[in-house]
């Protein structure tokens, strides 16, 4: 996977049931903030003030999620987001986390730009649409 954006999670206890692995819905709250982490480290967008005086929001339209082995509290997962496709009004993300055994889970996700006054689909700003673009071709990936 060529990724644009990586970082480490250590598993905490609050990830996990009591069979002590990393209960299914806790995967996509890391998900969620490792999405909003690449916004604003990776990308150098404030994901806080898109949503907030930007209103400009970014929901999940698609999500397939491929869960490959569990992981338990205190295993270190290697979050990578990797492009796999930019449209208009819509951005496709392939993301893994893995471990020291190999791919734990795997998603790939369809975020749609929205507006938050109205709730339907809008072109990504600009500013946000031209770090995309330069994310995506440092992946080595033409733009849609």
């Amino acid at each position: 996977m060529n990724a644009i954006y990586e970082r480490r999670e250590r598993v905490r206890f609050g990830h996990c049931d009591p069979a002590g692995i990393v209960f299914y819905p806790r995967y996509f709250e890391m998900l969620n903030a490792l999405v909003e982490d690449w916004i604003s480290e990776g990308l150098g967008i404030s994901y806080a003030e898109l949503l907030g005086p930007r209103r400009v929001g970014l929901p999940t339209a698609s999500l397939n999620t491929d869960f490959k082995r569990i992981s338990r509290m205190g295993d270190e997962l290697v979050q990578r987001v990797a492009i796999t496709r930019l449209g208009r009004t819509s951005l496709t993300l392939h993301v893994e986390f893995e471990g020291s055994d190999g791919l734990r889970v795997a998603f790939d996700q369809v975020l749609v730009c929205t507006s938050l006054q109205t709730h339907r689909p809008q072109e990504f700003p600009a500013d946000l649409r031209a770090a995309l673009t330069t994310a995506q071709e440092a992946q080595g990936v033409n733009p849609s």
